[in-house]
């Protein structure tokens, strides 16, 4: 059986999770911390980051982006990028508008300043970079209700890698109850959608330990 190493709070890893139970494919979660550097999951990623799957041939590959086109390419049903060339290219301009903008804007500020650094042990959050992630969410809610105003789902009429990934994203502030969803009905509005999906019930099952979820974390009338 394939293995999937992660972290409970990587927006990578939820991706990949999420991309894994909407192919319908079997696997095995692991949790791996990094900062540990073992030799044995250097072997795998020398790199030393997650995720990483390992398929059942015992093939290693790393990189969220670069799992989830291997997924999408070896089993292209449902397809999550897309089979023509225009939607391709807006799924993937979505994800890498989540993984860089979003990701640098607002989830290192929030989630990397009041977890990640408490687990490396890296000292106490930074208040002005908590500050500026509360600030720069709101940009982002925008942009989604914009999005899914015109569209069924964010790159167009079908779920797909672009939703995953703001999902994933949005899904760890959920967890630490730092999206103003009250603020931003649209953006709720799909989030709801998201969450409701057979594929993210495993993410809302989460209970990272130490660090308990918010409330309203898993529940889909939020």
């Amino acid at each position: 059986m394939r293995v999937l190493y992660h972290l409970w709070l990587s927006p990578d890893c939820r991706k990949v999770r999420v991309a894994l139970l909407e192919k319908g494919l079997d696997f095995e979660l692991r949790a791996e911390y990094i900062w540990e550097r073992r030799d044995e999951f250097l072997a795998l990623n020398p790199a030393g980051d997650v995720p990483v799957l390992v398929e059942s041939d015992g093939s290693a590959l790393s990189g969220s982006n670069a799992i989830c086109e291997f997924l999408d390419e070896v089993h292209p049903d449902p397809p999550l990028i897309g089979r023509q060339a225009l939607g391709r290219a807006e799924v993937r301009r979505l994800v890498h508008w989540f993984d860089g903008k979003f990701d640098g804007e607002v989830t290192e500020n929030l989630v990397g300043e009041k977890t990640m650094k408490r687990l490396l042990g890296q000292g106490a959050p930074n208040s002005k970079a908590v500050r500026a992630g509360h600030a720069n969410i709101h940009h982002h809610l925008d942009y989604i209700g914009y999005l899914t105003e015109r569209r069924i789902w964010l790159a167009g009429d079908t779920f797909s890698l672009a939703d995953i990934t703001a999902a994933a994203h949005l899904s760890t502030i959920d967890y630490l109850g730092d999206v103003p969803w009250k603020e931003h009905e649209e953006a709720k509005d799909w989030y709801a959608r998201v969450k409701s999906r057979p594929s993210f019930r495993a993410l809302l099952e989460d209970n990272v330990p130490g660090a308990p979820p918010q409330r309203h974390y898993a529940n889909l009338d939020f």
